[in-house]
């Protein structure tokens, strides 16, 4: 999704209303109650919010030229891999083996048997349709944010085809965009 990534795919950029805040910072905390804490800081009532539009339906969440979270369409909002590496248990995880590690890396969907071979962990809470980090078999931090396509009982039962949609991880366009200026 975020592979050739750049600044000139940012549409528009608008300083949101501050009902539309609200809703953005409700719908955030009720995705990630692991962030209540810290979202006064993360999301500042007083600071400007601002959407950057960009291609193929995509919605940037930018505090002080920081994009912080994303969504596509009107989906849940997904934390960029920098404020996961920050707050690193505010997702649902699943693991790779090491196997996965460089397909995942190159922007490739995670597939059942990765998760399901005896260096993947799967979370079976995990349903369909859910926003997830992805780690790896013997790493610290996630190195991808995905969207499940089936729920981790099926991704077992199953365990062929893709599990697991790519939607953002290390070194694609949006970790090299630091800040949107």
């Amino acid at each position: 999704m975020f592979k050739k990534f750049t600044s000139e795919e940012v549409s528009g950029q608008n300083q949101v209303k501050a009902s539309v805040q609200r809703r953005i910072r409700q719908s955030i905390a009720d995705e990630y109650p692991g962030l209540e804490l810290v979202m006064d800081d993360l999301l500042p009532k007083k600071s400007p919010l601002i959407v950057a539009k960009c291609q193929n339906h995509l919605n940037l969440v930018v505090v002080n030229n920081v994009p912080l979270f994303f969504n596509i369409r009107d989906g849940p909002y997904m934390p960029t891999l920098r404020l996961l590496h920050q707050y690193p248990t505010i997702m649902k995880k699943l693991q790779v083996d090491r196997g996965a590690i460089k397909y995942v890396l190159a922007g490739a969907n995670i597939m059942c048997p990765g998760l399901t071979s005896p260096g993947g962990i799967l979370d079976e809470e995990v349903g369909a349709e859910t926003p997830v980090a992805i780690m790896a078999e013997g790493k610290e931090h996630a190195l991808a944010i995905g969207f499940t396509k089936m729920s981790a009982k099926d991704i077992k039962a199953i365990n062929k085809g893709i599990g697991v949609d790519n939607m953002h991880y290390l070194n694609d366009g949006l970790w090299k965009m630091q800040r949107l200026d």
